[in-house]
């Protein structure tokens, strides 16, 4: 079970912030990888924020099943937690590469904390938001608003959020989303907030430095796989 509202770590540990803006999935999944498996116990931490391509993304433990109609949406096995998603324009998508050990953070409580800092920001709008047992994530009168795959190899985190802020939401007919036939979806623009990743960034990245301690700092893009 998650607190109601988490109190944030006291300290602040240094991270750097990265805006990719609108790119491809398959060569930012794999900068992820390559970031996370070269990374060491003085690598500082990162946030990687990006808008994707149209791409459905299925976990480890997908089924192709929940995958009913893709169409002309490309469909790409990862290796995150959890079962089918969408990603496309007009959603916000951060991974946190964290390290959970330095931080003293578990895996359960680092999912709790990445939602708390999800309800918050919709709480700046005066969005009710709430979990949903077993079922990771963010929902808003019974409708999800934002997504959580994750992935933890050695301590260290990679994947992470997709929140929906203003998105054609037709291709999440074409799934069963996160494995539930029938789970309703609802974008941040549907219920009177803001459409602009430009006004929603700063206050989900704040949100997210209060619930992990981190002092962010900006930093270039990383290279990517086949654009270096």
């Amino acid at each position: 079970m998650c607190p109601g509202r988490g109190a944030g770590a006291v300290s602040r540990a240094p991270a750097i912030v990265r805006l990719l803006e609108r790119q491809p999935y398959v060569p930012v999944w794999r900068a992820m990888q390559r970031f996370t498996d070269a990374r060491d116990a003085q690598t500082t931490d990162e946030l990687w924020v990006v808008e994707h391509e149209p791409v459905f993304t299925l976990g480890q433990a997908g089924k192709p099943e929940h995958v009913l109609a893709p169409g002309d949406i490309p469909v790409v096995q990862v290796d995150r937690g959890g079962q089918v998603t969408y990603h496309g324009p007009g959603q916000l998508v951060v991974y946190p590469l964290l390290d959970l050990v330095r931080l003293g953070i578990g895996v359960r409580d680092y999912v709790c904390r990445i939602e708390q800092a999800i309800i918050d920001t919709l709480g700046d709008w005066n969005i009710e938001a709430v979990r949903r047992d077993g079922a990771p994530g963010v929902y808003v009168n019974e409708a999800k608003i934002a997504a959580l795959g994750i992935r933890v190899r050695r301590g260290r985190t990679f994947h992470g959020l997709a929140f929906n802020l203003a998105m054609d939401l037709e291709p999440f007919r074409r799934i069963n989303p996160c494995g539930y036939a029938d789970l309703q979806v609802v974008s941040l623009a549907d219920l009177g907030g803001p459409s602009s990743p430009a006004a929603v960034t700063p206050a989900l990245l704040g949100h997210l430095a209060a619930q992990f301690g981190l002092a962010l700092d900006s930093g270039p893009a990383p290279p990517l796989p086949g654009t270096e």
